[in-house]
């Protein structure tokens, strides 16, 4: 199963009902954009990171065949 393909038309409908919810519920539309500002970078890092699959498998290591400063001298 593909996890890196995410329908994230389903984060955005329950982002959405939560922002109507917290305004039926009183919540303040100002404190809304707040949190929403606040919480941007943190979601944006996240989101951006996720891509970079956390070098799961790779190496990035140089052995010491391709690292010139690893050489001997022979």
């Amino acid at each position: 199963m593909n996890t890196n393909k995410r329908n994230y038309g389903l984060y955005a409908l329950a982002l959405a009902i939560a922002f109507v919810g917290a305004l039926v519920l009183g919540v303040p539309v100002e404190a809304l954009v707040l949190l929403a500002i606040v919480a941007a970078c943190p979601l944006m890092m996240f989101f951006m990171m996720r891509g970079m699959h956390g070098g799961q498998g790779k190496s990035n290591q140089h052995t010491d065949e391709t690292d010139p400063l690893r050489k001997h001298d022979q």
